[in-house]
C-alpha cells in the first residue's frame, strides 16, 4: 500500500509540474485586453506621479511596469488609473483596475474582509509627522492639542487616534480625501501637523512646499508610530495572477542579490552560475511554472531594472527624496528585503 501511495503521489506531482500554471479569469482578461490596468495614487513624488510630459513615474509605477514586462514582455503595456485612498479598494473589487500599486498597507482585515490578496512587500514604511519648524516642537509627544491633517479610509487615520490615546493627548483632526488638498491645507496653516507614511512626508517636503517657503522650513519628527508594509493587492480568486505579481517583486530582489542589473543583464546571460541561469531563463522551467515566457525576469530587469535600481532612481540617492535604504535594503545588508529562491 505504501508503494502504491508513493507512486500515486509521484504521478500527481509530475502532472502538476508538467502542465505549468493554470490561467485564471483575471489573467485571461488582461491578456485579451493586451494591457495591464494599474491603480496608483493621485500623486506622490518618488512613488507615483506624472512628469512634465504626462508620463507616470515612481517606485509604485515601476511595479506596474515590471508586471507588464513579465506578462507581455513589454513594460509599456500599462494603463494607469489615479485613485484616492477611499476609491482604491472599490476600484479593485469592481474590476476597474487589475492591481493596486499605490502605497497600500497590508493589514489582517484588509486581507481577509475585502476579497483581496496582498502580494510581496515593495516598501517597508512607518507613519510619522511633518511640522513647520516655527511650531517649535521636536517630538510627537509635544503635539497635545494640535490640529492634524489626515486622509480618510487609511491606516494613518486609525494609527493617529491610537497614538494620541495611548499617550493621553488630544488632537483635532482635519480629514481631507485628496492628498493634494491635504498638503494644501497643511501648508496654508489650516493644520499644525501633517501625518502620513514617512516616505510620503519626505516626498511632500522635497517636492510640494509652495514658495516662498523652503523644504528646510519643515521637519519630519523622529517618532515612527506604526509598521506600514506597503504591497500590491489583487482580487482574491486568481492565484496565477497573484503569483505573477508576487514573483515579479521577488525577481527584482533576487536579481539585485545576484548582481544582475539593467546594464549587465545581457552579459549575465553567459554566466555559469546555475541560479543566474534559472533566473534569466537560460535554464528553462521557471517561466513555464509561472505561466509566462521563460525570459520574464530578463524582460523585467532589462526594461525596469532590479529592486535596488528602482529604489535609488525613484526615492533613493539618485532622487530628490534621497531616502536611505534602511529596512528596504537586502537582507544581506541589514534590511528586510528577502526573496524566496527562483528554482
Amino acid at each position: 500500500m505504501r508503494n502504491v501511495l508513493l507512486a500515486a503521489a509521484a504521478g500527481f506531482a509530475a502532472t502538476v509540474f508538467s502542465t505549468g500554471a493554470m490561467a485564471g479569469k483575471d489573467l485571461d482578461a488582461i491578456k485579451a485586453r493586451g494591457s495591464l490596468v494599474c491603480g496608483v495614487g493621485t500623486g506622490t513624488a518618488g512613488f507615483m506621479m506624472q512628469d512634465s510630459q504626462g508620463k507616470w513615474v515612481g517606485l509604485d509605477v515601476d511595479v506596474c511596469r515590471a508586471i507588464a514586462a513579465a506578462i507581455f514582455g513589454d513594460s509599456e503595456k500599462v494603463k494607469y488609473v489615479g485613485l484616492t485612498s477611499q476609491q482604491r479598494f472599490t476600484a479593485l473589487q469592481s474590476g476597474e483596475v487589475d492591481v493596486l500599486s499605490n502605497n497600500t498597507t497590508e493589514t489582517l482585515t484588509r486581507d481577509t474582509a475585502l476579497g483581496l490578496d496582498f502580494t510581496a512587500v515593495t516598501y517597508y514604511d512607518g507613519q510619522g509627522f511633518l511640522v513647520n519648524k516655527k511650531l517649535g516642537v521636536k517630538s510627537a509627544k509635544e503635539l497635545n492639542g494640535a490640529t492634524v491633517c489626515v486622509a480618510p479610509g487609511t491606516t494613518t487615520e486609525l494609527n493617529l487616534a491610537d497614538y494620541f490615546r495611548a499617550n493621553k493627548m488630544t488632537f483635532k483632526p482635519v480629514v481631507i480625501e485628496k492628498v493634494e488638498e491635504v498638503r494644501a491645507a497643511f501648508f496654508s496653516g489650516r493644520c499644525d501637523v501633517y501625518t502620513n507614511d514617512s516616505s510620503s512626508l519626505y516626498a511632500t517636503r522635497a517636492a510640494n512646499v509652495p514658495a516662498p517657503a523652503k523644504p528646510e522650513d519643515f521637519i519630519v519628527l523622529p517618532e515612527i508610530i506604526s509598521k506600514e508594509p506597503l504591497a500590491p493587492a489583487v482580487r482574491h480568486g486568481d492565484n496565477q495572477f497573484a503569483d505573477i505579481v508576487r514573483w515579479t517583486q521577488y525577481a527584482m530582489i533576487e536579481a539585485e542579490e545576484y548582481g544582475i542589473d539593467s546594464k549587465n543583464v545581457d552579459e549575465m546571460l553567459k554566466s555559469e552560475n546555475p541560479s543566474i541561469k534559472r533566473i534569466l531563463g537560460v535554464t528553462p522551467g521557471m517561466g513555464k511554472a509561472l505561466g509566462v515566457d521563460e525570459k520574464w525576469v530578463y524582460n523585467i530587469i532589462k526594461q525596469v531594472g532590479n529592486y535596488g535600481e528602482s529604489f535609488e532612481r525613484n526615492v533613493g540617492q539618485g532622487s530628490i527624496l534621497k531616502i536611505d535604504r534602511g529596512l528596504n535594503n537586502l537582507w544581506t545588508k541589514g534590511g528586510l528585503q528577502y526573496a524566496p529562491p527562483i528554482r
